[in-house]
């Protein structure tokens, strides 16, 4: 996630009221636990903080999780004077450094410019290989739809993982490729403005937590932790733990949706 967006803060701010929200149908909860995941975000953090809990409920169940980033984070500091190369390496580390604590796989980046990013024919040219190459069960991606985003690259983001979830099943997309088509099971949209699915991640939420303040660099911007270092190298006790909080009154409100303790929620589309 790119700071300074907080309308796109659900973790943080904890204020959409999800309970009220119009609900799509029955509420579905607990897919079976597929072989393959697919989890694809605008930038690093983006995937840990939309569906960290799940993810690490699959892997720990045998799921292989791959991460797919399509931003190069650049635009994450509010430093004028920062470095942007050192800042998108470090990004990068710190990605993969997530995905290692949520139990995830390969992590893959497109590196398309941070705030840039546009659904066109060359990033679905380029998400719909990977869809084809990995061949996941399940994808897992922004929801575009949701009302008063902002932020372009998370709605584009949105955009583009449905429009190349599309190209990905039928041979007559991108047939340059050289790659077989192939349809996954479901999409499921995190941040969603109307959701029909919940997963139980009780017993997740460190993981999740731990994924998380694996993004150092994004403390003050986007997790909302006051270094207490200088370079964002630790936190005092007490920012951590309100940040665990708040991630913990987060999964209680998604979880409500489904009667469940702790949850995530989501958009769930058959594909």
């Amino acid at each position: 996630m790119t700071e300074g967006s907080s309308e796109d803060r659900d973790f943080r701010t904890v204020a959409q009221p999800f309970g009220e929200l119009q609900r799509f149908g029955p509420i579905t909860t607990d897919l079976a636990i597929p072989e393959r995941a697919l989890a694809i975000g605008a930038h690093p953090d983006d995937i840990e903080i939309g569906c960290g809990g799940t993810l690490a409920k699959w892997a720990a169940s045998g799921c292989t999780i791959h991460h797919l980033v399509l931003t190069d984070g650049s635009k994450g500091t509010w430093d004028p004077g920062q470095d942007l190369a050192s800042l998108v390496a470090t990004r990068q580390d710190e990605q993969r450094e997530a995905a290692r604590r949520l139990g995830a796989g390969e992590v893959g980046f497109l590196g398309w410019p941070d705030g840039e990013l546009r659904n066109t024919i060359r990033e679905q040219w380029e998400v719909c290989r990977w869809i084809r190459q990995i061949r996941p069960d399940i994808v897992f991606g922004h929801d575009p739809w949701r009302r008063y985003r902002l932020h372009p690259d998370h709605r584009n983001a949105g955009f583009v993982v449905t429009d190349a979830l599309v190209a990905a099943r039928d041979p007559q997309f991108f047939s340059d490729q050289d790659l077989a088509p192939h349809r996954p099971a479901a999409l499921l949209l995190w941040e969603a403005d109307v959701p029909n699915h919940v997963e139980n991640v009780a017993g997740f939420e460190a993981v999740k937590i731990e994924a998380l303040l694996a993004h150092r660099s994004q403390y003050e911007t986007t997790l909302g932790i006051r270094d207490t270092e200088a370079g964002g190298a630790a936190q005092a006790p007490e920012e951590a733990d309100g940040f665990a909080g708040r991630i913990h009154r987060q999964l209680s409100e998604h979880g409500a949706l489904a009667g469940m303790d702790l949850g995530e929620s989501f958009h769930r589309i058959e594909i």
